[in-house]
């Protein structure tokens, strides 16, 4: 598995060093092309893709931050590196909307003649290569800095392939509005395709359960794990888009050392299978702890000079 990861980041840093490249040529190409053709939806293009020229910078850096190993500082190592460059590159599109939304009203109330032929060329090229970077980035869509990325590049795609359209209808009717509309048609696409991300970031900043894990049903699975009386004080979060962590505190019999080594593997394994959850804290204790307020007080134990606390910390490699 370790090696697997490893591989896809390679993969995952090719794919977005080359695509920053690529996108920042294309940036210089489309400012210029939309300054000289006077189209308002071309230069859109040019600042929407300058964001994703910057979204595909910052998350080569956090996929590279995030294959250095743990460190005595950074013992959980750099997973919320990339959570961060995806809510960085989510604001970025928030910004470029604002921009776009704004000049388009402008143009409404002073339209200008818009030079169809620049236009077209321009978004057609563009369209091309935020399919084709697109493309090289599918694989590695279960990180959501990547995914962030991803998705930067897909709604180019569609809005280059709109600024394509417009520029065909503009050419056959001479219609100039349609030039703004564009612009607010991407803006919109902007929103919606970066709401998603902004929503997932968000929850592992504030440390949210995972995405489709709920700490009711995880409980529930454990109780009814061999060995195990009862579950309390569970606390699931995500570390990065692809690394989860739990803990909590589970009463068992009191047993020995040898014979509880056995209920913690059926819980690892539970975990890792059902849960995708590798890093775990598990507490075994052999009487059920007073809790209030959510946090333990106290542990009172039947017999106390027989009773044992394990620490496991499993990590999948």
């Amino acid at each position: 598995m370790h090696v697997h990861a490893h591989d896809q980041d390679a993969r995952s840093q090719r794919g977005l060093k080359l695509g920053a490249a690529i996108t920042l040529a294309y940036v210089l190409v489309a400012l210029v092309a939309g300054l000289a053709a006077h189209s308002l939806a071309l230069l859109s293009e040019a600042g929407h893709n300058f964001t994703d020229f910057v979204a595909l910078l910052l998350s080569w850096v956090a996929v590279y931050l995030q294959s250095k190993p743990p460190n005595e500082s950074k013992t959980w190592g750099y997973h919320r590196a990339g959570v961060l460059a995806a809510f960085v590159n989510v604001l970025t599109l928030g910004v470029i909307t604002v921009l776009i939304v704004v000049e388009a009203v402008e143009r409404f109330r002073h339209p200008v003649a818009v030079h169809t032929g620049p236009m077209f060329w321009v978004a057609l090229a563009g369209l091309l290569m935020n399919a084709g970077i697109a493309w090289s980035l599918l694989h590695g869509r279960g990180d959501v800095n990547v995914r962030a990325a991803f998705l930067h590049m897909v709604g180019d795609a569609v809005s280059t392939a709109l600024v394509v359209v417009g520029a065909l209808l503009i050419r056959w009717t001479g219609a100039g509005i349609i030039d703004p509309l564009l612009s607010l048609v991407i803006a919109g696409f902007i929103l919606w395709s970066g709401w998603d991300v902004l929503k997932e970031t968000l929850e592992i900043l504030l440390e949210a359960s995972p995405r489709g894990v709920r700490a009711d049903d995880v409980t529930r699975d454990l109780n009814n794990v061999e060995g195990v009386r009862s579950v309390h004080d569970m606390h699931i979060w995500s570390l990065g888009s692809a690394a989860r962590a739990l803990s909590c505190h589970i009463q068992i019999a009191d047993i020995p050392p040898s014979e509880s080594a056995g209920i913690l593997d059926r819980i690892r394994c539970l975990l890792a299978d059902r849960y995708h959850i590798h890093h775990t804290t598990i507490q075994f204790e052999n009487s059920v702890c007073d809790m209030s307020n959510g946090c333990v007080v106290s542990c009172q134990e039947s017999h106390p000079e027989e009773h044992s606390h394990f620490h496991h910390h499993g990590h999948a490699h």
